[in-house]
């Protein structure tokens, strides 16, 4: 459930671009607002499926496409997904996993004060926000990688204890 503060930022957001508070709206936006793992639309609709019955995966696309072109939402990137939800419209960087593609919130303000917009005006460019992707690998995905190499232990061969084995054949001398 959206804190009332949210949910009132909602409506009055959903009222200034001429859109109506609908029953669909709102249920994707709550079950955005708690969430921090920039879901996939398909995950929207999975979240809200069972609260929503009978809609269409079709009118959750619409609805997140509605609600980012209303501010209310931000579209987020990722390599490997075609487009995801942030319900954070505010400037924020994210890290992203190269391997689970997980992406996390960064709220960095060393990052704010180094990064400056370029100038792009004689591109006829307007830049209207930016946000920063650092990619490498999560905790959990590191550790998984550590857990599958192979020890140095094991990788070093073991030094033979006891006599030689005898072999066999002919020696030459």
């Amino acid at each position: 459930m959206a804190p009332p503060t949210r949910t009132l930022q909602f409506e009055a957001a959903c009222r200034s671009h001429g859109l109506r508070v609908t029953v669909q709206r709102r249920r994707i936006f709550e079950a955005l607002c708690d969430r921090t793992d920039h879901p996939a639309p398909d995950q929207v609709y999975a979240a809200v499926n069972d609260t929503l019955p009978g809609v269409s995966r079709t009118t959750v696309y619409r609805v997140l496409d509605t609600l980012v072109r209303a501010g209310v939402l931000a579209k987020a990137c990722s390599p490997s997904a075609a487009r995801r939800v942030d319900s954070r419209t505010s400037r924020h960087h994210h890290l992203v996993c190269q391997r689970c593609d997980r992406l996390i919130d960064v709220d960095d303000e060393a990052v704010e004060h180094r990064i400056r917009a370029p100038d792009v005006r004689r591109r006829g460019f307007a830049i209207h926000g930016y946000s920063i992707y650092f990619t490498g690998l999560c905790a959990a995905c590191q550790k998984k990688a550590a857990a599958a190499r192979p020890s140095k232990q094991a990788a070093v061969p073991h030094a033979r204890t006891g006599p030689r084995p005898r072999r066999r054949g002919k020696r030459t001398e």
